[in-house]
């Protein structure tokens, strides 16, 4: 694979978690005290394929926050796609594929917790040029800049970085770890495993049973809204297991893990080494329990007037999703993960 291009290709398979982005700031702000270090920000930089637009124009976005005594808060743009459509598409042009995996991970100003919303990826919301359509054609409609607007345009704030994510490369790091620690509240027999029943409760999973768990939407009554919980639940599967101490005080394992890891992210090219080790130092103190999840707040499926089964926002519940990310306010965040 070529490096740093964006005419690089690589296949995607979609995810609903941030553990692939706060996970990789936990190992690179483990070692980043000390001498590998560098050779970590080496491999990020060489083998993450970097966007070369990621953002719509600045006349059409919101003005960015201002900044705090501390630092500024950040909002990171998580997106994942089942299909490439054509296999010719460049990376900075994914026109032609749905984002089936949306994500939104805000870190505040002071960096004391981080907030992860999922979107359900039929949301029937306006995209900018296109009318109302399910969240998940901007990609399709406008590539990554106008899956970017969209979403700005749905928070009332800035998305301050960007990761396309090809879950395969999480298959491997699942089994580098020796397995993820989930927890499955639905017990259910797999479609994309066949033969393979995942019973409910606490369990160990490889990265073949991973990947299965958390693209599975047919086995469920309700479909999309248990796989987006079951992807959370991975999320903090990961998450604890990335920043276990017995992986961050071991150089060769977490050097595995980034090398296994970048590869299968897509990123602006402002979300480099320099970046993500600044951004892992000040989250230093944050633990797999100062992470939450939710999922931005709907009022039940439905049927669009051109007959797309669709997923409705609920617009007034909404409203304090968007004034917890306009204020940066963690009491407006510590509500909405409690609602869910």
């Amino acid at each position: 694979m070529s490096k740093n291009t964006a005419t690089t290709r690589v296949r995607r398979h979609p995810w609903r978690t941030a553990a692939v982005i706060v996970g990789v700031l936990a190992l690179v702000g483990g070692g980043s005290a000390t001498a590998y270090a560098m050779q970590l920000g080496h491999t990020w930089d060489e083998k993450t394929v970097k966007l070369a637009d990621a953002f719509p124009a600045d006349e059409v976005r919101p003005e960015p926050l201002a900044p705090s005594e501390t630092h500024v808060a950040q909002n990171i743009l998580v997106l994942g796609s089942d299909t490439r459509g054509d296999s010719n598409t460049t990376i900075d042009a994914l026109e032609g594929q749905r984002s089936d995996a949306i994500m939104v991970v805000h870190i505040p100003a002071d960096r004391q917790r981080i907030t992860v919303m999922s979107i359900m990826r039929d949301s029937w919301v306006d995209i900018p040029g296109h009318g109302q359509a399910k969240i998940n054609a901007a990609l399709s409609f406008g590539g990554v800049p106008l899956a970017v607007q969209t979403i700005e345009g749905m928070i009332g704030t800035r998305i301050d970085h960007v990761a396309v994510v090809d879950f395969t490369g999480f298959r491997g790091v699942a089994d580098a770890l020796g397995g993820v620690d989930v927890y499955n509240s639905v017990a259910f027999e797999s479609s994309k495993m066949p033969g393979h029943y995942f019973e409910r409760g606490m369990q160990v999973m490889n990265g073949d049973e991973a990947l299965a768990f958390v693209r599975e939407r047919y086995a469920f009554d309700d479909g999309d809204f248990q796989r987006a919980r079951n992807q959370q639940e991975f999320a903090k599967g990961v998450m604890s297991e990335f920043m276990n101490a017995a992986v961050l005080a071991n150089p060769a394992r977490i050097g595995g893990l980034v090398s296994a890891i970048a590869p299968y992210l897509v990123v602006d090219s402002g979300f480099d080494a320099a970046y993500v080790g600044q951004l892992a130092l000040e989250l230093r103190d944050v633990t797999p329990s100062d992470v939450s999840f939710f999922t931005a707040p709907t009022s039940g499926t439905g049927t669009s007037s051109d007959g797309q089964s669709i997923v409705n926002v609920d617009w007034d519940a909404f409203a304090a999703v968007r004034s917890a990310f306009e204020t940066d306010s963690a009491d407006g965040f510590s509500a909405l993960t409690a609602a869910n």
